[in-house]
């Protein structure tokens, strides 16, 4: 019989402390060896100010084999040191010392992908959040900033190419066929920013010139085979550093910049200093492989990780529960160089469309934390939606509040008062404020409250004074009954009869302009416009100018007035999703009332605006034309109707294309491409609306138009056409969707990141046969569970994106990824964790489901030596409401 293990416990921000000691100065050598890797590690220790003479050191370490440790060059018997599985150490080892330490570990066991690993049979590092500790004995915590050497050593036959952080100062053979390389970073960093890759590596180089002159050397490290794909993304890293320069100031600090290239890796890319290690899918682009989608989101992704040099490296977060201090900051900068580099309407849109779809529903879920969060168990389970989209919101609000030079003046303040510091969200808050004069303190509680608020908003027009007061008020978020007053930024716009109104309010002596952004601090609060015409339709929030529900009364009519005539372009958009859930919605009931079936005649009307505008370009059109998916539908409803929402989404969609047929078809037509593709806006507009009417044509299931996708398919010449074309053949189903997709495997089957679309597209297809499919896709002989894109690309496509089919009645999704998710655990806990999310909603679905949800989730807490990542989730997921 073996001994329970005790349940982990949670960390509390409140509870956080200095460390009794901190490292000055790391020295590293790696003996990277096929069976063993031997890691020598010399620290430079001081202990700080205030902590008591007789404080032990304590190191972290996990899954290392103790070799030895030496203190002041003398080594310490077996009864000087404590070694246990997680820590070293060291009872009062003095005011100031070195501690030199040799430890072995096995990196082609490490299927955690956390510390050192192999992939492709190249060794690589992940040491955020707390990795570090599985290469050495370390103060694995974000406050101690150290700086760093690394020697590594390892065969030069097989590894011909030795990389680490900052600057490379010594290279050489050695005996045995091996070879050394030397780096030095002259910047301190936390333990989490080291980085080390060894393998058969080519270099796609690059350079860039400074505004202070300097030439920084770029290079790109991928596999032999993916030479000839990574133009795109060193284009992408020169616009960013263009970009950083001339809206931030901030100019990169060292010789060399690299990226390296990684099949097997659980995140998207990592900012390690001077060395970002990437998903492959982030790096390699060519218009056969990659998508419009693709490219963007390469170059929002290479923006990230250089952006972090000064918001994450430079500056970093003194704990993990400051973690959105780095993420949030920087997603927020990526958000506005993308919206640079491309259409700011239709980036914003993608922006909001996703944290609707994702944190709203993380908001009102098991998991929901503030952005800052108070407690965690493991520290991964908090590299949320939360910390960083709303996270990026909320520096968003903070920008709106002060205006682009007052938010700038705050960073400039921000970097010149912690450059090299490890700090929290409070400094950062503290430095906005001071640089403008003004008070973010009741701003600062969007940091701790959980949950989205909800606005609510009315309307009343005086036509005697001419002037319209529109009333805010402030609610908790919606299952709470209680919340703190949080200061919001609402801009709006008030829409005449004859357009959008220049705004004027009371007290005011000329009217300014057609957008105005007001402060919403009090639980209700009134604002008067003056010299309104006649009663107008408000446009609220405007560029979704703060993260909250919105309730308002408006008509149909007034939401169809706002989608054809708003002046911005999100609260257009915007104004038509809400039309279009209001019609799903409706039909949806007449579903589950055996009712007939009618799609709006206004909708219809509205969307044919739409499609026949010509001022509105091709991606924004596309935008404005895709309904509201399933997942966004069922937040709208106290318990989703999963089979009447898909029903009514099915039908309306046949109905919009059977009701716009031949302009579609027109649109379809008159858009083939002319020449080769090309990555370019006015391109990518053009393919955006042509790929969209497709799908809506060849949903009628005409021979005639289903022969189009099938005629796309061969002849496309970049993945953009090829994929969508694809994946209306697989919504259609029949011998054209088999056909199609043994010709994209027969093509595509040795690329890895192009044969995960292929796993994609089959696990969010809407035909009735798609678990099935799945299931049987899950023992497909390409398909790798333990690879995190591959087992994202089938399990965490269907478990997230696929709401009907995970959640069929007979409760088979469900089982189909909890057995994923078991499997899973035991070798990566990470990417088990955010599979077995899929299953935290469980509480919003009628009772079948919901016992469904419920078995599995206790079936998978009931598994001996599950891991505290997933512990904590299924834990939450099944706490009492």
């Amino acid at each position: 019989m073996t001994e329970a293990k005790p349940a982990p416990q949670p960390i509390f921000r409140k509870d956080y402390r200095r460390p009794d000691y901190t490292i000055d100065r790391v020295d590293l050598r790696f003996e990277l060896g096929e069976e063993t890797t031997r890691v020598h590690a010399t620290l430079t220790v001081r202990r700080l100010d205030g902590a008591p003479q007789a404080a032990p050191l304590v190191l972290d370490g996990e899954n290392l084999r103790h070799v030895s440790v030496a203190l002041g060059g003398r080594e310490l018997s077996a009864g000087e040191y404590v070694v246990s599985p997680t820590s070293l150490t060291i009872p009062a080892p003095g005011a100031a010392f070195t501690l030199a330490t040799v430890v072995e570990i096995r990196p082609q066991d490490n299927l955690e992908l956390s510390g050192l690993y192999r992939s492709s049979g190249n060794f690589c590092t992940q040491c955020e959040a707390e990795g570090f500790r599985r290469i050495t004995w370390f103060l694995d915590r974000p406050d101690v900033m150290a700086r760093y050497s690394a020697v590594v050593e390892a065969d030069k036959a097989k590894y011909p190419v030795l990389l680490a952080n900052g600057n490379r100062v010594a290279t050489g053979d050695l005996d045995g066929g091996r070879h050394f390389a030397r780096w030095d970073d002259p910047f301190p960093k936390p333990s989490y920013l080291f980085a080390l890759v060894a393998g058969d590596l080519r270099c796609f180089p690059g350079e860039f010139v400074t505004r202070s002159g300097r030439t920084v050397r770029l290079e790109i490290w991928v596999e032999p085979d993916n030479i000839d794909r990574c133009a795109h993304a060193l284009r992408s890293l020169q616009a960013s550093m263009r970009w950083d320069e001339d809206k931030f100031g901030r100019e990169y600090d060292l010789d060399i910049y690299m990226i390296v290239a990684v099949n097997d890796f659980n995140l998207g890319a990592m900012e390690n200093k001077g060395l970002n290690l990437f998903n492959a899918k982030y790096v390699l682009a060519r218009p056969d492989t990659a998508t419009d989608d693709d490219y963007d989101g390469i170059e929002s992704v290479i923006a990230h990780e250089y952006f972090h040099n000064w918001t994450g490296n430079r500056v970093t977060c003194r704990d993990w529960f400051q973690l959105t201090l780095k993420e949030g900051l920087t997603v927020f900068r990526d958000r506005l160089f993308s919206a640079d580099m491309g259409s700011p309407a239709v980036a914003r849109i993608g922006d909001v469309l996703a944290l609707r779809t994702n944190q709203f529903a993380e908001d009102s879920g098991p998991m929901a934390h503030p952005i800052r969060p108070e407690s965690y168990i493991e520290m991964n389970n908090f590299y949320t939606t939360t910390v960083y989209e709303k996270g990026a919101e909320v520096i968003g609000m903070m920008r709106t509040l002060l205006g682009e030079a007052g938010f700038r003046r705050g960073m400039d303040l921000y970097f010149e008062r912690h450059d090299g510091q490890a700090v929290t969200c409070d400094d950062f808050r503290a430095a906005l404020a001071d640089a403008n004069g003004v008070d973010l303190e009741q701003f600062g509680r969007w940091y701790s409250q959980v949950g989205t608020p909800v606005v609510r908003a009315r309307g009343e027009y005086d036509a005697n004074t001419r002037s319209y007061t529109l009333t805010l008020e402030q609610a908790p978020p919606r299952g709470r009954t209680s919340a703190e007053l949080l200061h919001i930024p609402v801009a709006v716009g008030l829409l005449g009869p004859g357009g959008p109104l220049p705004l004027k309010l009371s007290g005011e002596t000329a009217a300014g302009a057609d957008t105005r952004v007001l402060e919403l601090r009090e639980r209700s609060q009134s604002f008067r416009f003056e010299g309104v015409p006649a009663a107008p339709v408000a446009s609220l929030l405007r560029g979704f100018s703060a993260p909250v529900e919105l309730e308002v009364e408006r008509s149909d009519a007034d939401l169809a007035r706002l989608m054809a005539a708003d002046p911005d372009a999100f609260s257009r958009w915007d104004a038509g999703q809400e039309l279009g859930r209001r019609v799903l919605l409706r039909l949806a009931a007449d579903v589950e009332a055996r009712r007939p079936l009618a799609l709006d005649r206004a909708f219809v009307d509205a969307c044919a605006k739409i499609v026949a505008d010509p001022g509105l370009d091709g991606s924004l059109k596309a935008l404005a034309l895709t309904l509201p998916n399933e997942r966004l539908l069922g937040q709208h409803q106290p318990v989703v109707a999963v089979d009447a929402l898909h029903e009514a989404r099915e039908f309306a969609v046949q109905a919009l294309a059977a009701a716009l047929r031949e302009p579609l078809l027109a649109i379809y037509q008159s858009s083939a491409p002319q020449g080769p593709y090309r990555i370019e806006r006015a391109e990518v507009d053009r393919r955006k609306l042509r790929n969209l009417a497709l799908a809506y044509l060849v949903t009628l299931g005409e021979p005639e138009l289903v022969a189009l996708a099938v005629s796309q398919f061969h002849l496309a010449d970049n993945m953009t056409d090829s994929e969508a074309a694809l994946a209306c053949l697989i919504d259609h189903g029949g011998p054209e969707r088999d056909a199609a997709l043994a010709e994209f495997h027969r093509r595509w089957h040795k690329d890895p990141l192009v044969l995960d679309k292929w796993f994609a597209l089959q696990a969010a297809s809407s035909h009735p046969d798609t678990l099935e499919r799945v299931t049987a896709l899950a023992d497909h002989p390409d398909f790798n569970l333990l690879n995190p894109n591959r087992a994202r690309s089938l399990v965490g496509v269907f478990g997230v994106r696929n709401q009907h089919q995970f959640h069929r009645k007979d409760g088979r999704g469900h089982a189909l990824v909890a057995d994923k998710v078991l499997a899973i655990d035991p070798h990566n806990s990470q990417l088990a964790a955010r599979l077995v999310a899929a299953f935290n909603p469980w509480r919003r679905f009628d009772p079948t489901r919901q016992q469904s949800m419920r078995a599995q989730l206790e079936r998978i807490a009931g598994q001996p030596g599950l891991s505290k990542a997933v512990r904590e989730i299924v834990d939450r997921a099944l706490a009492p409401a």
